[in-house]
């Protein structure tokens, strides 16, 4: 392992049966390694963080993971705890990340695929807030796919930026705008809602705009305010607000049905408002069966594997006989030909 500070890992088990094995990423401000459960060979997720942070990334995220124990589409706490100077939940090792399958097919999602997407979307997000947080930090990268026979849904993680609204469970929550707005940022620049970007206090349609906007990056294959120049963080994140904040809905959603504009409209216009979840997934899924598709998880990259699959049998030699060489066939004999075959002989003898 490259990661010097945790070579004391390898030697150890945590809770008396995991094994860190590899880095594979990070989260909000944590690191993620590939584990194994050695009782069982079976391979899992480790997440570290140090007992220097505070207020604990970690220990708020493990508190989410186990208010949604049993949910759909939320990873699998197997056991947390404390090693050293770090912090530790194993939880169960999920696939790919939607970035990653996004650039796998060549940076653009079909429209059924991003339906099918916004469907599961909608209903992680809408678990997420009934139990009362708000995710704050919705982005590709956070929605990763299951495994073996769950390879077909799709799991929301990474809730270190997450927060507990104490009016969530309300018809609406308390919202106004700051007294002295300031161009800032919580989550992720390229998929923060025009209110994240201010010193507004978050509510639920943050993390709808959120959602908005990235199927809108999926359906486009990229975001009006993506490769501005500027030369500071905080000079980008302004013309980044300023974009998002004086281009219309219509113009970002140009080209596509008109169920997009009218999500867009929506969760802009929400204030404090609590959202109509079922609504908002009936506009998509009315706008799926009118287009004839079939809710049959088939996505890109299904089709994308299959098609790779497809030209790897195409491409391997088949054998075949020489040019100009013929091979006849004898006919498949059977018991009484063989027995008329034995007396002709005999008589050919005699």
């Amino acid at each position: 392992m490259d990661d010097p500070f945790i070579q004391h890992f390898l030697e150890i088990r945590l809770g008396g049966r995991y094994q860190i094995c590899r880095r594979i990423g990070s989260g909000s401000f944590g690191k993620v390694y590939i584990g194994r459960d050695v009782p069982t060979g079976d391979v899992v997720a480790i997440k570290l963080e140090h007992r220097s942070i505070a207020p604990s990334l970690l220990r708020q995220e493990i508190e989410i993971y186990e208010e949604l124990i049993g949910q759909p589409g939320i990873p699998r706490v197997f056991w947390h705890g404390y090693h050293c100077d770090f912090q530790v939940v194993v939880f169960e090792l999920l696939g790919p990340n939607l970035e990653d399958l996004f650039r796998y097919c060549d940076n653009k999602f079909s429209l059924k695929t991003t339906l099918m997407l916004m469907d599961q979307f909608l209903h992680r997000v809408e678990s997420l807030h009934a139990a009362g947080y708000l995710h704050r930090d919705i982005k590709p990268e956070n929605f990763l796919l299951g495994t073996g026979k769950h390879g077909n849904i799709v799991y929301m993680t990474d809730f270190g930026l997450a927060t507990y609204r104490m009016d969530s469970h309300d018809q609406a929550m308390s919202y106004k705008p700051a007294a002295s707005p300031r161009i800032s940022l919580v989550g992720t620049c390229r998929y923060a809602s025009v209110n994240g970007h201010l010193n507004i206090a978050p509510s639920w349609r943050d993390d709808l705009e959120s959602l908005g906007y990235m199927a809108l990056y999926f359906l486009h294959g990229s975001l009006p305010w993506q490769g501005l120049k500027a030369a500071t963080r905080q000079e980008r994140y302004r013309l980044v607000f300023e974009r998002k904040q004086t281009i219309k809905v219509i113009e970002l959603c140009r080209g596509l049905p008109a169920e997009f504009t009218t999500y867009m409209s929506y969760v802009r216009g929400l204030g404090g408002d609590k959202p109509d979840y079922r609504y908002l997934r009936s506009l998509f899924g009315r706008l799926f069966r009118r287009k004839g598709f079939e809710y049959d998880h088939v996505f890109d990259w299904t089709l994308r594997e299959f098609e790779r699959h497809s030209n790897m049998n195409q491409q391997r030699p088949v054998p075949c006989p020489n040019v100009g060489e013929q091979k006849t066939q004898r006919a498949p004999v059977g018991r009484r030909d063989r027995k008329r075959t034995r007396r002709t002989r005999a008589k050919a003898k005699e």
